[in-house]
């Protein structure tokens, strides 16, 4: 198995549910298939999907819910299967 990490594809705010009073859309530790939403960045009030390129398990988030991101950086760890 390998890992790899989800990154931001630009910068905003990341979201890791769909609005305050929802669950989140991925945990740590669960399986995913790839096109998963695991979490949403807003740019200037426009939201955008943050999918998983590959089916795996989500082992690790690497920025809490709510943080400002940049583009590139780190989201979560995808252990791939």
């Amino acid at each position: 198995m390998s890992q790899q990490d989800i990154q931001a594809p630009f910068p905003g705010v990341f979201y890791r549910r769909p609005s305050p009073d929802k669950p989140p859309f991925v945990e740590e530790g669960q399986q995913v298939e790839a096109g998963t939403i695991i979490g949403l960045i807003e740019v200037m009030k426009q939201f955008f999907e943050l999918r998983a390129d590959a089916a795996g398990i989500i082992t690790a988030f690497q920025v809490e819910d709510e943080t400002v991101v940049e583009a590139g950086q780190g989201i979560t760890v995808l252990e791939v299967v």
